[in-house]
């Protein structure tokens, strides 16, 4: 039996900010950014099982995981310090894979910086401009909490905690506020939005809109799964996300529907 791959872990700085990130694998060259209140733990059931056939990358953005210690989290800024992050290590170009607001911020980099990016991935993102209510709405909360995996409720609760009140706070109301959408007819790269069926944070009607926005989008929804698909239904996602990735073309990706 092929051994697993290894972790490395690395922390570096760009100028005065720290950044975290671990490394699995070899091949095509992956990144893998987590969202609002997470980190790179929240990639902990996809990492290994990508990193047999690619070159994965999970980052922790500033303010994050273990990226805490220097300047505030900005998300208008978020994209080019992925950037300047991808100038430091020697990537020159790569796949994104982005969760919720790490969506967001896959997005944006894709249309500012797109000679740096082959595929993207977009993972039940925070992209499109919906009502606050969405995030407020008790009944939906409620929802997602109940079908939250236990196994994940201590991942949640540690990195929120880490993060901090006024990091989230400001980064929510920065998601909020801060509107792309001009931005997404200049991501020609082929793009699969994921979402999982049962997403009552941001519904999945986001994702069909998403997907019917970009040039090269394609929606695919994984069954059973809430907000984050990746640790819900981590099997079905990871062969998801290769399928997708090795694909020579997004019309020929197996397993890839369009919105509806």
């Amino acid at each position: 039996m092929a051994q697993s791959p290894s972790i490395e872990q690395h922390r570096i700085r760009i100028g005065s900010l720290p950044v975290a990130y671990d490394v699995a694998g070899s091949g095509a060259p992956i990144i893998l950014i987590h969202g609002l209140s997470g980190s790179s733990r929240w990639w902990a059931r996809n990492v290994i099982p990508l990193a047999r056939q690619f070159h994965v990358h999970v980052l922790d953005l500033l303010g994050f995981g273990a990226s805490r210690g220097g300047g505030p989290f900005v998300l208008s800024e978020a994209a080019a310090y992925v950037a300047a992050w991808m100038d430091q290590v020697g990537l020159e170009r790569a796949n994104l894979i982005g969760h919720s607001m790490g969506g967001f911020i896959a997005a944006d980099l894709a249309a500012g910086f797109p000679e740096r990016v082959d595929r993207l991935v977009l993972v039940d993102a925070a992209v499109l401009p919906f009502d606050a209510t969405h995030l407020r709405r008790p009944r939906g909360m409620v929802a997602a909490a109940r079908r939250l995996p236990f196994s994940f409720m201590p991942v949640l609760a540690t990195d929120a905690f880490r993060a901090g009140p006024v990091t989230l706070a400001k980064a929510a109301r920065e998601l909020l506020r801060t509107d792309i959408t001009p931005k997404l007819a200049l991501i020609t790269q082929p793009t699969l939005v994921v979402w999982g069926e049962w997403d009552t944070i941001v519904p999945p009607a986001v994702g069909q809109q998403l997907a019917r926005a970009l040039p090269n989008g394609r929606l695919a929804t994984v069954p059973r799964a809430g907000h984050n698909p990746m640790w819900d239904r981590p099997d079905e996602f990871n062969e998801l996300v290769a399928d997708f990735l090795r694909a020579s073309e997004v019309s020929g990706d197996a397993g890839v529907s369009g919105p509806d």
